[in-house]
């Protein structure tokens, strides 16, 4: 009984209190990230308001784990991860001699960004999708590691050689809404949509699926 005590101590000791100081970690990360998303975002609005006032630039708290950022008819949801993750075995971050020589440092909290047509969600059309544009990811030392389209892939290949700072958060943000912006909406082919439910019809504030095109994420 004692022995499997012991074992699960050590495991607790291993593992339970990184997971817990990269959720802090995290946490304070993500608080920083909303800020410069926000400074990032009145800025924007600024410069914009004097090119055409009805293009709405926007920052949006929506608590401790989200935040928006709305420019046009994009939107870019922002949200926190309240667990740490690991990568596959075959991820090639694990082959990485700073993660092999410590193994507590494969632990990443993990910020998502999704990119949405506002009108989507204002409008509840339940059936528009979302698409992932990129992934943050810090671990308990402060390096991290991005990945996702192509306007994220390969910045900061090297995760021994990443720390996170106000400059590398800020390319992650506006890297996001470049990405966002480079691809246009598409309405999907006349055949799809020849034919229509009752049901689909009274589930939709209004119809026409519109939709984005284009996105792919990075293979790593």
């Amino acid at each position: 009984m004692e022995d499997r005590l012991n074992i699960i101590l050590d495991q607790l000791k291993e593992k339970a209190v990184t997971k817990q100081e990269v959720y802090r970690d995290t946490l304070s990360f993500f608080e920083k990230t909303k800020k410069l998303a926000e400074e990032i975002t009145l800025e924007l609005a600024a410069k914009m308001k004097e090119v055409d006032e009805h293009v709405i630039v926007e920052f949006r708290d929506i608590g401790q784990f989200e935040f928006q950022v709305k420019f046009s008819a994009d939107l870019l949801v922002f949200s926190m991860h309240s667990n740490t993750v690991i990568f596959p075995t075959e991820h090639v971050i694990n082959k990485s001699p700073y993660i092999l020589e410590d193994p507590s440092r494969r632990f990443f909290g993990a910020i998502t960004v999704y990119n949405f047509l506002d009108d989507s969600l204002k409008y509840k059309r339940m059936n528009d999708p979302g698409y992932l544009v990129g992934r943050m990811f810090t671990n308990k030392d402060a390096h991290f590691y991005f990945e996702g389209v192509k306007q994220l892939n390969f910045l900061y290949p090297d995760v021994a050689q990443n720390k996170l700072s106000d400059g590398t958060i800020k390319v992650f943000v506006e890297s996001c809404m470049m990405a966002a912006l480079e691809i246009d909406s598409s309405m999907p082919p006349f055949e799809k949509e020849k034919v229509i439910s009752v049901g689909y019809k009274l589930s939709q504030s209004m119809l026409g699926n519109v939709q984005k095109v284009g996105f792919k994420m990075s293979d790593s």
